[in-house]
């Protein structure tokens, strides 16, 4: 398809698009059109796209650069819990730019911090998780396309948010004391990284949190609760299950009602939502299962987590009340954010993040590249112009906050 010109374009602006952008169009693009980003809805606005390849060559001067510390942080396998070679990838690229510290959180774990200058307190905050869910993807791209664990969740934000940072530098519209960044350990596994964060000492006006948002604005993210159920059985020989109790049996009775007990939704979130990510029972087939057991995740669309755990607990009870027991393990009210940026489309998510685990009166945006629908799959993938859309958007973000 040939370039769009800007009287196309506007004909094909998004209806959520600010009444600024005006002032951006018209435009020639060449590596990424404006069509292209609207119809496939991979980017925040339609104007912010547009603005995001300006120059003659249709490529902005960043991106080969952001290409190659994208890559740089997705070849560093970070799974969470072992995160060292993700630390050190970055730890050794921002060194050349920027003051860094590392903060230990347990072991050979470490948050990074890093900023300008001397300007360790800084007005405004980007961060972003550098671990990932197992197992570890190799990185690889076709195009426009990128494939690897992390790509999406989360080193797709982390990789444009440092590009942002440099490039406002770069061209002086910011300086020490302005921003900081910060790239934490454990998100995936209850957010121990940005809960040492804490003790930094440090305070920020605005803290916007990197993770795959599809480039929009979220308006609130879903709720939390996880829960263990446990079967206990009587071992024996399978030829006589009458003489034992199969734990299995017990567990997939429980699991069954679980599965079709109603749960509270709300019309900003929608269902709340349960799913079983692990079950394990038995030694082998002719055994009678002695024990048995598995994990769950809520995702809750209302603040009544007590009265989630009421009705769970109850279902169990009704088909197994004996034997088997519930044990909740972690939970986090679902949380609201701020969004008073013009010029990017809102949204509510269905995933928990970081952003309740960081103390403050902070301002609280949650801003990224990707989408959270491949995150934590075999599929999981990025668009180099997803990346570059959200340079462009960190880039928005962090100037517009600066002039409060």
């Amino acid at each position: 398809m040939p370039p769009i010109n800007g009287k196309y374009a506007a004909q094909h602006r998004s209806p959520a698009d600010s009444a600024d952008s005006q002032d951006i169009l018209p435009l020639q693009l060449t590596s990424i059109t404006c069509y292209r980003i609207y119809e496939m809805k991979l980017l925040g606005t339609t104007a912010l796209a547009c603005a995001l390849l300006s120059s003659a060559a249709g490529a902005a001067p960043y991106t080969e650069a952001l290409i190659n510390l994208h890559k740089t942080l997705v070849e560093a396998d970070s799974t969470t819990k072992s995160e060292a070679l993700g630390t050190q990838a970055l730890k050794t690229y921002l060194e050349t730019h920027f003051t860094v510290e590392l903060q230990t959180v347990e072991g050979d774990r470490q948050n990074v911090y890093a900023y300008p200058g001397n300007g360790r307190k800084a007005r405004v905050l980007l961060t972003s998780h550098i671990d990932t869910v197992p197992p570890y993807i190799p990185y690889s791209r076709d195009g426009d396309e990128i494939r690897g664990r992390g790509t999406s969740d989360a080193k797709g934000s982390a990789a444009a948010q440092i590009t942002a940072v440099e490039s406002l530098l770069e061209s002086g519209d910011i300086a020490e004391g302005d921003v900081s960044l910060l790239f934490v350990v454990g998100e995936e596994s209850g957010g121990d990284g940005m809960k040492a964060a804490n003790s930094l000492d440090l305070a920020w006006e605005s803290v916007v949190f990197g993770e795959p948002t599809e480039n929009s604005l979220v308006r609130a993210h879903k709720g939390v609760l996880g829960f263990n159920i446990t079967a206990d059985g009587v071992a024996g020989h399978s030829g006589y299950p009458e003489y034992g109790r199969s734990a299995v049996d017990l567990l997939v009775r429980a699991l069954d009602k679980l599965r079709q007990t109603a749960l509270p939704s709300t019309e900003e979130f929608g269902e709340t939502t349960l799913n079983v990510g692990l079950i394990a029972g038995g030694i082998a087939a002719n055994v009678i299962a002695e024990s048995a057991y598995g994990r769950a995740s809520i995702r809750a669309a209302t603040e009544d987590l007590e009265g989630i755990k009421d009705i769970l607990s109850k279902a169990v009870s009704e088909v197994t009340p004996e034997h088997v027991e519930l044990t909740f393990t972690g939970q986090g009210l679902p949380v609201s954010l701020d969004y008073d940026v013009e010029g990017f489309n809102t949204t509510v998510v269905n995933y928990y993040t970081d952003v309740p685990h960081l103390n403050g009166t902070h301002k609280r945006y949650l801003y990224g590249p990707g989408t959270i629908l491949v995150a934590h799959s075999a599929e999981e993938r990025i668009a180099v112009s997803d990346l570059e859309l959200a340079v462009e958007g960190y880039k928005k973000l962090v100037l517009e906050l600066l002039k409060r």
